[in-house]
């Protein structure tokens, strides 16, 4: 992968994120967990360029996010719609999703990316904040009818990379 200067990138976020999905992964290269996710976005945030990734407490990979300064958010090609299927519907608790769905990892700064991500933003968290059901709109609540509530994680992408 080749890293380019965020400026450069062209997406639909709401394809993207809404759409295609990504792998929110953290941790080291000896030990990390990854998932999928759908919900989330990009945008600017204290002058900086940020992705907001929303995951609940209990998340396998939440625990990974809280102890690590870093993760990743890794975007696949169509063809790999399996395997962002299977990582979102089986805990690394539980399952080596790595040996399951064949994904290849690969180090990328302080975090863990994969050889079959098209593009790949490497985040250092920059806020962590439980969401407010109180502060929600009614016609989101329901939402939370059995499971917990999002935590937040505001970060700056400091680094895109893409396959060449």
């Amino acid at each position: 992968m080749k890293e380019i200067n965020i400026k450069d990138l062209l997406i639909n976020p709401f394809v993207k994120i809404g759409t295609d999905a990504m792998l929110i992964t953290a941790g080291d290269i000896e030990h990390f967990n990854t998932m999928t996710a759908s919900w989330g976005f990009v945008g600017v945030m204290w002058n900086r360029n940020v992705i907001n990734a929303v995951i609940r407490p209990n998340r396998y990979t939440y625990e990974f996010l809280e102890k690590n300064e870093y993760f990743t958010a890794s975007f696949f090609p169509a063809d790999c719609k399996k395997i962002l299927t299977f990582c979102g519907t089986h805990s690394g608790r539980d399952t080596d999703k790595i040996k399951e769905t064949g994904l290849t990892p690969e180090k990328c700064g302080d975090s863990v990316t994969f050889g079959q991500a098209d593009m790949t933003f490497l985040c250092k968290k920059l806020y962590t904040k439980e969401m407010d059901i109180n502060a929600m709109d009614d016609s989101v609540k329901g939402t939370y009818e059995k499971d917990p509530v999002h935590t937040e994680f505001i970060a700056e992408i400091v680094k895109v990379f893409v396959k060449e």
